[in-house]
């Protein structure tokens, strides 16, 4: 079970959107942790909210599109534990689906499934942990059927 709290503060998103980025995590994160219990906090904002968060807790002065706070200490299964946090910029998400070609819908989801695999330990520091990270990205999308 996973229970999936969002937090929108700033103009709001689709209610599709919403539920969409809400299946994409719970397949990622019952992919690897089917028994477990967790909790996952989604937070949508703009570009200056995420431009503060970003450079108190990476020092990198400028927005960007998605950070990950993973939690990381979950051994009992039975237990309700906290997972971790995803702060998603609105603005980023937008701008991001034009420049690429692509729906809003799969650009918020891309960030979720993206940003669920941070939770979860997945990293992108290293060439092979990049393809590794985009194959089960692309895995979790396209069993959902959410498609470029």
């Amino acid at each position: 079970m996973i229970k999936i709290y969002f937090d929108i503060i700033t103009e709001p998103i689709p209610k599709l959107y919403e539920t969409l980025m809400k299946r994409v995590i719970r397949k990622a994160v019952t992919e690897h942790y089917p028994n477990h219990r967790f909790e996952v906090n989604v937070t949508v904002c703009d570009d200056e909210t995420i431009k503060e968060i970003n450079k108190e807790h990476r020092g990198i002065d400028k927005p960007t599109d998605v950070l990950s706070f993973p939690f990381l200490d979950f051994d009992s299964p039975e237990t309700l534990t906290m997972l971790g946090d995803i702060i998603i910029s609105r603005d980023t998400a937008y701008r991001q689906a034009d420049e690429y070609g692509h729906s809003p819908k799969r650009e918020f989801c891309f960030l979720a499934a993206h940003s669920a695999l941070h939770l979860l330990g997945y990293d992108h520091e290293t060439e092979e942990e990049r393809e590794e990270m985009e194959a089960k990205r692309r895995e979790i999308l396209d069993e959902l059927g959410i498609k470029r």
